[in-house]
């Protein structure tokens, strides 16, 4: 009990001591885990492909090479000179954008006829006056005798319109305001015109024929000299007509850089290739631009196999083994590892590592994927949570992404979306009862992934169109980690005779072939396993103990009564059988149940802890009734020949159990049981156990003693409660 031992205590010393302790060494354990490592470090060493080039610094353009380099494998890479050089090209060919402005249109338009109407108040006899008023208006607008004509023209009113229908030619052809300087990054000829609504015309404008300020006379000129004005109007209507002129037509540079972004984006990249057996560098010959080229990038594309590189990767192994090591204590994990802990846990860290140092080496098609969306991340680290709890599952779910990223088989990115994935497996199947938690988890963890994958996206400044696969991909993941992990958890509970909620739910049906002979073979030790695991199953759920584990050891810990039940108390009616033997035979019979139920365990491929509870449910107490009636008979009678072969529990619930089956079996004995009788009955019980040591390993404390009792209480009050006596039960009795 916990008020009753000390705390293990640990330091550096002992651990470094127990790390290398020529006894760990020999053990199966330790072989097989360096074994593993071994093998991980001749892979990483050897993924790299033996024709790479180690060193490229004595190859230099111009030089004479000093020996062969022959392609071992074949090497496709992108150009990125040439790519880029393609993409200035197009580029070179997008024409810059301009606009029209409605405007200026209008306030050109507007100017002109403010003009006209100012002029129109005069008559030809007071072209003095207009003369003033207009210089007063238009200062050294227009040439005097331009002026002079105009206002003593008799078509003068007629002038207008012929005026409107000019600008508006003008007009439509566009005056451009632009700067060389603008569009030097753009196509140098053309230029592409879009209406006042922005919607493209798909209209092309050579820079030769566009009009600017410096030859908008020009225009005009041709303008009127072609249309079907008087002859006055057509000789003065460049000096007339040109005051009012601005530019109506503007580079946007807004929409021309976005044509320039979507033609370097459809830019397609240039890729080259070397193929296998080709000679890259051909010894005795000079070295030119484009072979070293080629070769700077088959150098790049070859693996690495740095021996700093290597020497690292053993160090950290062995770092990862002595990690291990430390964590298996239970300190920090939580128990003591089986072999067969200990050995999954080797195998799943190992195959994690090198499956995704392989994988990274694998060319996927297109560059930046997450090679992590790729690995069954979630798989491996939910395997652990059903079979070696939730607390080992986290540990891993921090080591093994790290191991991963350490080793070389995981980017950043990567490593954020397998320690994202581990971390979401190694709690969502926490307290999961049925197998159809696995598919849950499945569709949370996909949901994680895609989170994550956003995340890395965002920070990547991605794409829009690597988004849709990727988000996939995630979900595909998350998705098929759950369904292989339904596949793959019943051999692993087999193989490993694992104790898992799942396993446990199984083993709970009472339609098991055993427990239904135990029915039939033994109809009142059934009842009793049933009773027990009540009891057990309340008692463990108010303590924090595990419940399902409690309840199906309570099932089978009577099973090896099924060769005698006569022998047994709650299968006789009104002969005992025990009354023609000797005290010790009966004993003997009563003891032998325990090792026949822990055969019939293993027999049947139960659980170690099930198997447990079987073996400890009476510890090493001494069956006191045959043992006094032996004392009666004979002296010097020794307790051993009446002692229970097993060990006192070492657990919560095999504690809990032995508790549940004593109490059960006493209660039964009480003449008309109230809530009083039961508590105090118990309480003499526990107190039994207690003094004879029955509970000091099991881990409980006094206060959790307590809980269990009321536990006890509150159901054998409720089943064996007090009924009324009908009179004719009365008469009878």
């Amino acid at each position: 009990m916990k008020a009753n031992r000390k705390k293990p205590e640990y330091n550096i010393k002992e651990t470094l001591i127990g790390i290398f302790n020529p006894s760990r060494f020999k053990s199966r354990t330790f072989i097989f885990s360096f074994s593993l490592c071994i093998i991980g470090i001749i892979i990483i060493i050897t993924s790299g492909n033996n024709d790479a080039v180690v060193d490229i610094t004595n190859f230099e353009a111009g030089k004479v090479a000093d020996r062969d380099i022959v392609a071992g494998f074949t090497v496709t890479f992108t150009d990125e000179e040439a790519t880029l050089l393609r993409m200035e090209n197009i580029t070179r060919q997008v024409p810059a954008v301009f606009r029209f402005s409605a405007a200026s249109n209008m306030q050109i338009m507007e100017a002109w006829n403010s003009f006209c109407n100012l002029t129109g108040r005069f008559s030809n006899e007071e072209s003095e006056q207009a003369r003033l008023a207009i210089e007063t208006e238009y200062p050294a607008g227009f040439p005097i005798e331009i002026l002079d004509a105009y206002l003593a023209s008799d078509e003068r009113a007629d002038f207008r319109n012929y005026g409107v229908k000019t600008l508006e030619t003008l007009l439509k052809q566009g005056v451009f305001l632009f700067h060389r300087e603008d569009v030097r990054h753009f196509n140098p000829d053309v230029a592409e015109l879009q209406n006042n609504e922005g919607q493209t015309q798909q209209v092309y404008i050579a820079y030769n024929d566009i009009i600017t300020m410096a030859n908008v006379q020009e225009a005009l000129g041709s303008i009127a000299r072609s249309s079907e004005a008087p002859i006055l109007f057509k000789a003065i209507a460049v000096d007339l007509l040109k005051p009012f002129v601005m530019e109506n037509v503007f580079f946007s540079l807004g929409e021309s850089q976005r044509r320039i972004d979507e033609a370097k984006a459809m830019t397609t990249p240039v890729i080259r290739s070397i193929e296998e057996g080709k000679r890259i560098i051909r010894k005795g010959f000079v070295i030119t631009e484009a072979e070293m080229q080629e070769l700077e990038f088959f150098y790049l594309s070859s693996p690495r196999r740095d021996p700093k590189n290597i020497i690292g990767t053993i160090f950290m192994v062995l770092l990862i083994y002595i990690l291990l090591v430390i964590l298996q204590k239970p300190l920090i994990i939580g128990k003591e590892l089986s072999d067969s802990e200990r050995y999954l846990l080797a195998t799943i860290a190992g195959v994690y590592i090198i499956g995704a140092v392989l994988l990274n080496n694998v060319s996927l098609g297109f560059d930046a994927f997450p090679v992590s969306l790729l690995m069954p991340t979630a798989l491996f680290i939910m395997i652990l949570a059903v079979l070696m709890g939730t607390r080992i599952a986290m540990i891993m779910a921090l080591a093994m992404p790290l191991g991963a990223f350490f080793c070389g088989g995981f980017d950043f990115y990567s490593y954020l979306i397998a320690l994202m994935s581990a971390a979401a497996a190694s709690t969502v199947l926490h307290n999961a009862k049925n197998r159809m938690s696995l598919v849950k988890a499945g569709l949370i963890i996909a949901a994680s992934n895609c989170f994550a994958v956003i995340v890395v996206l965002l920070i990547r400044q991605a794409g829009i169109y690597d988004y849709p696969i990727l988000i996939l991909t995630a979900a595909l993941n998350g998705v098929i980690c759950g369904m292989l992990t339904l596949g793959v958890l019943p051999p692993l509970e087999h193989a490993l005779n694992a104790v898992t909620p799942f396993r446990l739910m199984e083993l709970s049906d009472l339609n098991a072939p055993i427990l239904r002979k135990l029915f039939t073979a033994a109809s009142g030790t059934y009842s009793h396993s049933l009773m027990v695991a009540n009891l057990a199953e309340q008692a463990c759920q108010d303590i924090g103990a595990d419940a399902l584990l409690a309840r199906v050891g309570a099932y089978y810990h009577d099973i090896g009564k099924i060769d005698n039940p006569d022998y047994f108390v709650e299968n006789q009616t009104d002969h005992n059988r025990h009354d023609e033997i000797a005290p010790r035979l009966s004993a003997t019979i009563i003891r032998s149940h325990v090792k026949l139920g822990v055969e019939k365990a293993y027999s049947l491929g139960l659980p170690k802890a099930v198997i447990d509870i079987i073996a400890e449910h009476h510890g090493n107490s001494v069956i006191s009734w045959f043992y006094n009636k032996a004392a009666e008979q004979e002296e010097g009678v020794n307790s051993d020949d009446f002692t229970y072969s097993g060990t006192p529990p070492h657990t919560k619930e095999s504690a809990v159990v032995m508790l549940a089956d004593i109490s059960e079996a006493a209660v039964r004995t009480l003449n008309k049981p109230t809530v009083g009788k039961i508590d105090k009955f118990i309480q003499q019980l526990f107190d039994a156990k207690i003094e004879h040591g029955q509970l000091s390993a099991s881990d409980l404390s006094f206060n959790e003693l307590e809980v269990i009792k009321n536990a006890f209480v509150k159901v054998l009050a409720g089943y064996y409660h007090s009924r009324i006596e009908y009179p004719k039960q009365k008469e009878e009795s």
